[in-house]
């Protein structure tokens, strides 16, 4: 009894968490049109979506029966079995969505807790079928399997019908509208309005207010039997409301994303709660049935939880309360919504995706059947089709001009859309994904908006099919680990409750500071972005020449770290110093995306300091490489566990590691104080380390042709010694570049600059 105890404790507990990780990856349905438009300010929002999720859930109807008897057949098993069913179900669910928010990716929690109950139940029956003959050897006796069919095609159906809805919709839309479209709202804009309250209205009252009991069992009855004349009572109520609301001065496209936010918001909180509580509240009715039983654990059938129970008030408004306090505070939340939001925004920047094979196929296959099918339209309703889609603001400009991500227009469209298809597929019974259809529906509308422009459409559906893909994994690895997860607990009972546990606590903690360091890097990028477009000429050389600096003082770093690796043949050396280079590399690279944003500030000056962003990226990705290649040469060279260099190779490159990395810093040192007096000095040296590299490569050719060295550390050898050129190399002519520079702004001239080696030196 006590044991049980226990596990029903730990089943709430990890409600909680549920509760957390569920409403950080399901915030972004309904938060992403809002947001993206930014039809309000953040708090406005918060507080909208907040009422609907609070009411959404305090009015829920309770468990719904996919927790309890909708995938599995709870007769079938007895109440030791069904409690370690629901405790690898909720263990499974905080790792699986937790890991989804980490990475900032949208999933359906709906399609992870239905998985994870068919995973944990079908692990559960083959156990039963494999220890006890006498059971029945049949999984269909065990499985609801009609029921998991359906689900699978409603998430295959949703993602096609979503889509295309959201695209065709959105031209309409867009065509009707254009990007200006507020001198065009006077009059369709009111119809407009009227049908997206119309269908947010019907979408509300059949999916968010059906079983919460605030409607009248009567005027829900009528409107299922008098469809046609509800919606045309409620077309002509709303429009009419629009109509004044739009004299009275109301921006009536903000009414309408506003009300859709709230209602999905409330739809997702009254319907979706089951999924996160559904079931610890089934493991609760199950222990009191089997406490008030009198029978053994393993002896009483579970047969009542196909039974109804009714709602329990103080535990949905718990349930609420946590919701909105998520809402509010969850990082993750706003993680995962900027990834939607950044995958449809209207215009340029650095995209999180790159693209891949998949992805470049489906782009150019799309963008030449478009070439040949604008072919068969008229020119003049061609011409007349492009005009409806020019922008008053041209897209290079957009991200200074801080405009939204996208405009009323689209949000109103994707809320609109989304609300008439859950609501359809609601009416008619049919499974859909709320996160899989608001996705869809706002990937569809940004396609029609042409948001995907050749500069970032391979990049986007690489986005796309990225979300896409983890969908199908989420349910993939929801069935596995379920499964898993079920059997151990099975088996090893509470050392095994004990050690998932842990290891979920652990992930939890791992994943926080996994987030905690990405937000911390894009806080900087950002940072920097922002500054790159408000710095004058001169602050711009000052950033760039510490930023050279800071690089070339961590490649000498990361140099001397291999070299010392290298001849130790220490494997936690050289695997430092890779992470090193590879985590500057990722920082130079989000640094380099400010350069494009940083020189149309400056490009109408004639600046020097937008021509030195450019040739110092150029540089910097040269130095970064030549450095990367030359780590991981060396880090696999003594992985394989190959032959070490001899003695009088690895004292060659020490030497050689110490001038390279006292050159480095000397470089650093005079780039970052602008100091270039000794310039002719670092030429000396840089002669110097050139001389030496190729002394040495004499030296070590003549060694192979005695058959002193063996053929692989030769390779390495002269790989080493290569890219230590390049370094040297490219190190000097930052300096070169930086100190043209200088002269340049301190005499006030504007002559361009136009190579880091034009000075005479080619070659160097």
């Amino acid at each position: 009894m006590e044991f049980y105890v226990l596990i029903i404790g730990l089943l709430f507990v990890l409600a909680i968490v549920d509760l957390v990780v569920g409403v950080s990856n399901d915030a972004v349905n309904f938060l992403n049109s809002a947001i993206g438009s930014r039809v309000a300010g953040p708090r406005v929002i918060l507080v909208v979506a907040s009422a609907g999720i609070f009411i959404g859930a305090t009015s829920s109807a309770g468990m719904m029966e996919v927790a309890r008897s909708g995938i599995f057949n709870p007769g079938e098993f007895m109440f030791a079995e069904v409690m370690v069913i629901f405790l690898a179900v909720m263990l499974t669910d905080i790792i699986l969505l937790d890991a989804f928010n980490t990475v900032g990716l949208p999933t359906s929690t709906t399609v992870s807790i239905v998985f994870e109950l068919l995973g944990a139940a079908v692990a559960i029956a083959l156990i039963k079928m494999f220890n006890d003959p006498q059971a029945v050897q049949s999984l269909s006796h065990y499985i609801n399997q009609e029921k998991v069919g359906e689900i699978i095609m409603g998430i295959l159906l949703s993602i096609v019908i979503a889509f295309s809805a959201g695209a065709l919709i959105q031209y309409v839309a867009r065509a009707l509208f254009t990007f200006e479209y507020e001198r065009h709202i006077k009059g369709i804009g009111v119809l407009w309005s009227g049908i997206a309250l119309t269908s947010i209205s019907y979408f509300l009252l059949i999916k968010g207010l059906k079983s919460t009991g605030l409607v009248p069992p009567i005027l829900l009855e009528w409107s299922e039997e008098h469809l046609v004349l509800f919606l045309l009572a409620a077309f002509s109520l709303m429009t009419l409301l629009s109509f004044l609301l739009q004299r009275s001065g109301m921006p009536i496209f903000r009414i309408v994303v506003l009300a859709g936010t709230f209602a999905l918001a409330m739809a997702f909180a009254g319907n979706d709660l089951v999924n996160f509580i559904g079931v610890p509240l089934a493991g609760f009715e199950a222990y009191k049935t089997w406490s008030a039983s009198g029978l053994g654990a393993s002896e009483l059938s579970m047969q009542s939880l196909a039974g109804e129970y009714p709602a329990q008030t103080a535990l949905l408004f718990a349930a609420g309360m946590v919701m909105v306090l998520t809402l509010w505070t969850s990082r993750k939340a706003r993680s995962v919504t900027e990834t939607e939001v950044n995958l449809g925004r209207q215009d340029e920047g650095s995209e999180r995706f790159e693209s891949n094979m998949i992805s470049r196929g489906i782009v150019r296959t799309i963008t030449r059947s478009a070439e040949l099918s604008s072919n068969a339209i008229p020119p003049t309703w061609r011409s007349y089709m492009e005009s409806r889609f020019q922008r008053s603001v041209p897209l290079a400009r957009l991200e200074l001009t801080d405009e939204p991500s996208f405009d009323l227009v689209r949000a109103s469209v994707n809320l609109t859309v989304a609300s008439i298809l859950i609501a359809i597929a609601t009416s008619f019974k049919l499974p859909l994904s709320t996160t899989y259809v608001t996705f869809m529906v706002a990937m569809g509308s940004s396609l029609s908006d042409r948001a995907w422009g050749r500069d970032s459409a391979v990049y986007r559906v690489s986005g796309v099919l990225s979300v896409i893909g983890g969908w199908f994994v989420t349910a993939l690895v929801a069935f596995v680990v379920a499964a898993l997860v079920a059997a151990l607990i099975f088996q090893f009972g509470s050392v095994a409750i004990t050690a998932i546990g842990l290891l979920a606590v652990m992930s939890l903690v791992l994943s926080f500071r996994f987030h905690a360091r990405k937000e911390k890097r894009k806080a900087s990028i950002e940072e920097a972005h922002k500054a790159s477009v408000t710095m004058s000429s001169r602050e711009l050389v000052s950033q760039v020449q510490q930023n050279t600096a800071d690089t070339l003082e961590e490649i000498a770093r990361v140099y001397h770290m291999a070299t010392d690796g290298l001849c130790r043949e220490d494997q936690v050396r050289l695997k430092k110093a890779s992470h090193a280079i590879r985590a500057l590399n990722r920082t130079r690279h989000d640094f380099r995306q400010t350069t494009y944003h940083a020189i149309r500030k400056v490009r109408e000056e004639g600046s020097e300091g937008s021509r030195a962003l450019l040739l110092n990226a150029d540089l910097e990705k040269d130095i970064l490489q030549s450095s990367i290649l030359l780590v991981e040469l060396t880090r696999k060279h003594v992985d394989d566990v190959l032959l070490p260099l001899l003695p009088e190779q690895q004292q060659a490159l020490r030497e050689l590691g110490e001038e390279l990395k006292a050159f480095l810093e000397d470089c650093a040192s005079a780039i970052r104080s602008a100091n270039f007096s000794q310039r002719k000095a670092f030429k000396g040296k840089k002669q110097q380390l050139l001389l030496r590299v190729e002394g040495l490569i004499t030296e070590q050719s003549a060694g192979i042709k005695k058959q002193q060295y063996g053929s692989r550390n030769s390779i390495l050898f002269f790989n080493f010694l290569l890219e230590s050129k390049d370094i040297i190399a490219v190190a000097f002519r930052f300096v070169k570049l930086h100190n043209r520079l200088q002269k340049t702004l301190d005499s006030g001239q504007s002559d361009s600059l136009i190579s880091a080696s034009d000075d005479g030196e080619e070659g160097d």
